[in-house]
């Protein structure tokens, strides 16, 4: 853990978790961005340089005011449900609300056994249809400003950073400056 996982980590021991919201969003990198040097092993991780990445997703938890939480970065191809449990584990909540890209069983019953109301609708090819609270589900959108805010900050939006590693910390630091706001 760096000392930017650290303050971000203080400061969400301050988040109002009577709702915990959750999404992804993806991030180009600019055509600058390619070229690093490839690491040995060839294996790709996602943390490697952008050439072999050309998009990467950034998962975000966010509290009820909007402020991030816990944010993970991935490969832009990777689905949302794939991070989901590390984004809500040892958060307690009284709601979880995500979209329905988050709709899965073993995710609801996660949710569920925390002790929180999952706020999750349920896909439309699912068939047994769950029911949600409608009305608590349209607060989902302060998540959605979270991205919106953190893709003001012009490093954020464009990506020149060749390393994810680099650009993960200028998510974190925008992050930070978010909190701070």
């Amino acid at each position: 853990m760096g000392v930017l996982d650290l303050m971000l980590e203080a400061l969400a021991g301050e988040a109002d978790l009577e709702g915990l919201m959750i999404d992804s969003t993806i991030v180009r990198a600019h055509q600058h961005a390619a070229g690093a040097r490839k690491q040995k092993g060839g294996k790709c991780s996602g943390s490697g340089p952008v050439s072999r990445r050309i998009e990467h997703k950034i998962h975000a938890a966010g509290d009820a005011m909007g402020n991030p939480v816990r944010l993970i970065a991935s490969p832009g191809q990777r689905n949302d449900i794939a991070f989901a449990h590390d984004l809500v584990d040892g958060l307690e909540t009284a709601a979880t609300l995500a979209d329905k890209g988050y709709d899965a069983d073993h995710f609801c019953e996660a949710i569920a056994q925390s002790g929180a109301e999952v706020v999750i609708p349920p896909k439309r090819n699912r068939k047994a249809q769950r029911d949600y609270d409608v009305e608590l589900y349209k607060e989902r959108n302060i998540i959605e400003r979270f991205f919106n805010k953190l893709k003001q900050f012009r490093r954020v939006a464009t990506r020149y950073d060749k390393l994810l590693a680099n650009f993960m910390g200028f998510v974190k630091l925008a992050a930070i400056a978010i909190w701070l706001k």
